[in-house]
C-alpha cells in the first residue's frame, strides 16, 4: 500500500487521544451541570433561609412588644450582623440600632437582593427587617471556587487515568490489525477467538474467524486429490492473500480515520469528513467480509429456502432501490410475469449485484433496461462501456478486475459477479455475460430452471465489445 504523503494530506493523532479527549469532554460537561446546579440550589436554600430567620425575628417582636419594651430597646434587641431592625412609632419617628429619627428605612434601607420583612405590631408600630444578601453572596463565590477547583483537578486525574487505561480498550482493534498482517504473510492458522459475540468488535471477529475457518476447510478438502490439491492450493494461497490486503486496507484507513480525527487544529468540517471516511472504512470492511462468508457458504454448499417468486415482481424491487441510488440514470423494466421456484432472498442478491455492477459502469445519462422473459431469463443490460469478448468468462472469477488502474474506493473488490453466479448455479441456473443485442453497453443473463425443468448447461456467448472495467 502506498503510504506516500500527498500535498494537502491531513496529518493523523493518536486514537487514544481521541478517545481520551472524548471522555473527558462528557466529564467536564457532567461536572458542569453538577456544579450549576449545585449554585442553583444553594442559593435558593440560603435565601429561604434567611427570610425563615427575618419571619422568625418578627414572631419575637410581637412578643416583646407585649412585654413592654420600648421602640428603641425593641430595635436594639432585633438587630444582628445580617440582619437590621427599623422601628417606626405611630408619629413617625424611626428607631434603630444605630441612630433615631427620618423618615425610616424607605427603599434607601434595602440594598438589591436583600430580603425585606414588614410587619404591623401590637402596639401600632411598624417593624421593618433587612436580611443582608452580601454574606449569602459571599458564600456563593466560595463555593463556586471550591467547586471550580475540585472540577479542575477531576479532570486532570481523569485524564491521566484514562492515558494509561485506553490501551486496553483498543487492544481488539490492534489484535484485528495484527491478525491480518500476519495472514499476509501466510499465517492462517491463528484466530482471534473473541469472548462475546454479542458486541461489535465480537460479531466482526467471530465473522473473520469464520471466514479462515471456511478456507481452511476448503483447502484441506481440495487435497484429497493430488492433482487438484495443487491447484486448489496455488488458488486458495492467492485468493486468501488478495483478501487479507482487501481486508487489511479498510482496517488501515479505519485507524488512520480515527487517529486523524483527535489531531488538534482539525475545523469541523475537516473532523466531519474524517468522520465520514471512517464510517465508509468500517462499511468497506463488513462488506468484504459478508462477501467473503457469501462465498464460503457457496464453496461449502448453500441451503436454499424454495417457494415461488416472482422475477418480475423481484426485478422491479430492486431496480426502485437502484433508482435511489443512481437518480441521474435511467432504470427501465420490461416483461412478463415470471415464477420460478427459488430463494427469494438469494436470487435478489443476485438481480442486486447485477444492477449494482452496471449502475458503477453506466455513465451519467445513460440506461439500464431489465428484462424478464419465460421461462426463467432474466437480462440486465446497460449502455456503458462494454466487456471485451475474451474477459466475458473471466470477470466471474474471484477478486478479478478487468481494469487494475480503477481506484478501490468506488465499493467493488471483485467479488459480486462471483457471488451472482455460484447462488445461479446453486438454484440450477446459470448466469452469463452477454453479447449486446446492439453491439454496445455490457448485457448479463440469469437462466433459472422453472417447475420440473432440469438445470441448464453454462455457456460462452462469443462477441466483441468496448474494454471497461468490471467487478
Amino acid at each position: 500500500m502506498n503510504r506516500t504523503r500527498r500535498p494537502g494530506a491531513l496529518r493523523t493523532a493518536s486514537l487514544r487521544g481521541r478517545v481520551t479527549a472524548f471522555s473527558l469532554l462528557v466529564l467536564a460537561v457532567a461536572l458542569l451541570l453538577v456544579g450549576v446546579l449545585t449554585d442553583v440550589v444553594f442559593a435558593a436554600q440560603s435565601r429561604s433561609d434567611l427570610r425563615a430567620r427575618l419571619t422568625d425575628r418578627a414572631t419575637l417582636a410581637g412578643q416583646l412588644v407585649e412585654q413592654g419594651v420600648t421602640d428603641r430597646d425593641l430595635a436594639r434587641q432585633l438587630e444582628t450582623d445580617d440582619v437590621r431592625a427599623f422601628v417606626t412609632d405611630s408619629d413617625g419617628t424611626v428607631y434603630s440600632a444605630r441612630s433615631v429619627g427620618g423618615r425610616g428605612p424607605g427603599r434607601r434601607g434595602a440594598a438589591q437582593g436583600d430580603e425585606v420583612v414588614r410587619e404591623p405590631l401590637p402596639d401600632g408600630s411598624q417593624l421593618t427587617l433587612i436580611g443582608d444578601a452580601g454574606q449569602v453572596t459571599a458564600a456563593q463565590r466560595r463555593l463556586r471556587r471550591i467547586l471550580f477547583l475540585l472540577g479542575a483537578g477531576a479532570l486532570a486525574v481523569a485524564g491521566l487515568v484514562m492515558l494509561a487505561t485506553t490501551p486496553v480498550a483498543l487492544a481488539p482493534l490492534d489484535a484485528m490489525t495484527a491478525l491480518a498482517r500476519s495472514i499476509t504473510r501466510g499465517d492462517r492458522g491463528r484466530r482471534l477467538a473473541p469472548t462475546r459475540t454479542d458486541t461489535e468488535l465480537g460479531r466482526t471477529a467471530a465473522a473473520f474467524d469464520d471466514m479462515l475457518d471456511e478456507l481452511e476447510g476448503a483447502e484441506r478438502t481440495a487435497r484429497s486429490a493430488e492433482a487438484v490439491a495443487r491447484s486448489s492450493e496455488a488458488r486458495t494461497r492467492r485468493f486468501v492473500a488478495d483478501a487479507a490486503h482487501e481486508l487489511r486496507t479498510p482496517l488501515a484507513g479505519v485507524q488512520a480515520a480515527a487517529e486523524a480525527a483527535v489531531a488538534p487544529g482539525l475545523t469541523a468540517e475537516e473532523r466531519d469528513r474524517l468522520h465520514l471516511l471512517l464510517l465508509r472504512e468500517t462499511g468497506r470492511a463488513g462488506r468484504l467480509v459478508d462477501d467473503l462468508l457469501s462465498l464460503a457458504r457457496l464453496d461449502a454448499g448453500m441451503e436454499l429456502r424454495r417457494e415461488p417468486v416472482d422475477l418480475l415482481v423481484l426485478a422491479r424491487t430492486e431496480a426502485e432501490r437502484v433508482r435511489l441510488l443512481a437518480p441521474g440514470l435511467t432504470i427501465a423494466v420490461d416483461g412478463e410475469p415470471v415464477t420460478v421456484p427459488g430463494d427469494p432472498q438469494r436470487l435478489s442478491q443476485v438481480l442486486g449485484n447485477l444492477l449494482d455492477n452496471a449502475r458503477r459502469h453506466t455513465p451519467p445519462g445513460g440506461r439500464i433496461t431489465v428484462t424478464v422473459a419465460g421461462p426463467g431469463v432474466v437480462r440486465v443490460a446497460d449502455t456503458g462501456p462494454g466487456v471485451p469478448a475474451a474477459d466475458r468468462d473471466r470477470i466471474f472469477d474471484r477478486l478479478v478486475r478487468l481494469d487494475e488502474a480503477r481506484p478501490a474506493d468506488d465499493g467493488a473488490v471483485g467479488l459480486g459477479l462471483a457471488i451472482a453466479r455460484g447462488i445461479a448455479r446453486a438454484h440450477g441456473g446459470e448466469l452469463r455475460c452477454v453479447e449486446p443485442v446492439d453491439g454496445s453497453g455490457a448485457t448479463f443473463e440469469l437462466v433459472l430452471p422453472g417447475r420440473d425443468e432440469a438445470p441448464t448447461v453454462p455457456t460462452r456467448t462469443p462477441g466483441t465489445a468496448d474494454s471497461r472495467s468490471r467487478e
